[in-house]
């Protein structure tokens, strides 16, 4: 079955893509931004009202602090690289929500919840901008378009991809929460895997864009791993390893230092 999927979504590469800013990679675009941007926006504005919403804090105000101060200084880059079509689909909203998950979460348009129980291990400002520019990283690269894409057209077939969204909204809703990590896996771990490193690649500039020191970002992963116990085999999970992320992140650390250090 397995290897079925990866043999499908190869086969998709050639039906329709975009190219991911900063890193190039083409991804499956069989949906666009602006088709599902409405059940988007409907299924953020439950989530930040069916919990109890800490924006107005002063925790909540430092999320929304770093939020858009990276927003500004990623979009004033994608504008330099011709990458105003995809900043004008942005509308930025920060928000922290009362959790005890460790998580953080976005959905496309910019559309960022972090949740309380993440704060104990961002510590301070820097920590948050790890963290932030990962989330932002996965709406820049409409990671959460992606999945959906892939989703909707395993379960539906290229040709059906438009009917459905408006014939099953009920299967449409629950791709889009899976896309964004806030629903159950839809298997395709791979997917996931290499959107969460990618994502860590571009927050790592991301945040040194903004003024962030990106070599805070390997030790907020070190507290992360220590906070996470026995964790499961990275096989078993859509998250790389802290290791491993580790590693990668510490490998592209020369190329983010060069951005901070301008």
């Amino acid at each position: 079955m397995r290897k079925l999927i990866v043999i499908f979504s190869i086969s998709l590469l050639g039906y329709s893509c975009a190219t991911v800013p900063l890193t190039g990679r083409r991804s499956l675009a069989v949906v666009s931004n602006e088709e599902i941007q409405p059940l988007v926006n409907e299924e953020y504005k439950k989530a930040t009202t069916a919990s109890k919403n800490l924006t107005k804090t002063a925790d909540g105000q430092l999320v929304v602090k770093v939020g858009q101060k990276m927003a500004k200084a990623v979009e004033s880059y994608l504008i330099a690289e011709g990458y105003q079509d995809l900043v004008d689909g942005f509308a930025w909203e920060f928000n922290l929500l009362e959790s005890e998950q460790v998580n953080a979460w976005c959905m496309p348009g910019g559309k960022v919840a972090f949740y309380t129980g993440i704060l104990p291990i961002t510590q301070d400002e820097t920590g948050i901008a790890v963290v932030m520019g990962h989330e932002i990283a996965h709406a820049v690269a409409s990671h959460a378009r992606e999945r959906m894409s892939n989703g909707l057209a395993i379960n539906f077939g290229l040709s059906a991809v438009s009917a459905a969204m408006g014939q099953n909204p009920t299967l449409t809703q629950q791709i889009l929460l899976q896309s964004v990590g806030m629903g159950s896996e839809l298997g395709m771990l791979s997917f996931s895997r290499k959107h969460e490193l990618e994502a860590d690649e571009m927050g790592l500039i991301f945040m040194a864009m903004a003024g962030y020191d990106p070599r805070q970002a390997p030790i907020f992963w070190e507290r992360m791993s220590a906070a996470g116990g026995a964790a499961p085999p990275e096989f078993l999970s859509t998250h790389p390893g802290p290791d491993r992320r580790i590693e990668r992140l510490n490998s592209k650390m020369p190329k983010a230092l060069e951005y901070y250090n301008k």
